[in-house]
């Protein structure tokens, strides 16, 4: 007998990924406190810890978020780097080594940590489907009853 299920019931071997309306607020608000907080105790003179904490951030909210929403998470890093993390505070620049090595640094970070989660959800839904598989708990298509 054939019995017809949603798609969409039950548990997902891989996890959605978050909006990426979300991620970007997300990392607007990170990135604003980021760079306050660490001008406030290191000091804006000091870009390069703001950009470690920065990279840091865009890897953390790459982990939830999907590929298209990476290079708009670097650019707004970037943006209040480059706007509130390098005297004069509050005005733009480019300096072109500086700012493509920061934004380049930024991109890799939130590609890096969307990739290493990919990775490790692909890894644990197979992980999850093949123990499923191999214990008989899942349904294969047969009769169960011996």
């Amino acid at each position: 007998m054939v019995e017809w299920v949603f798609l969409r019931s039950g548990a997902r071997p891989v996890p959605e990924p978050a909006a990426t309306p979300l991620v970007w607020s997300a990392a607007f608000g990170g990135a604003l406190l980021l760079v306050a907080s660490t001008n406030a105790v290191i000091g804006p003179d000091r870009p390069l810890f703001a950009l470690a904490g920065l990279s840091l951030l865009a890897s953390l909210l790459g982990w939830r978020a999907r590929f298209m929403a990476a290079p708009g998470t670097a650019v707004l890093c970037w943006l209040f780097l480059n706007a509130f993390g390098i005297p004069p505070a509050g005005t733009l620049s480019w300096s072109v080594q500086r700012d493509t090595f920061w934004l380049a640094c930024l991109l890799a970070a939130a590609v890096a940590g969307t990739a290493l989660a990919r990775l490790g959800h692909a890894r644990a839904a197979y992980r999850r489907l093949s123990t499923m598989n191999s214990t008989g708990t899942a349904d294969s298509g047969g009769d169960p009853r011996p």
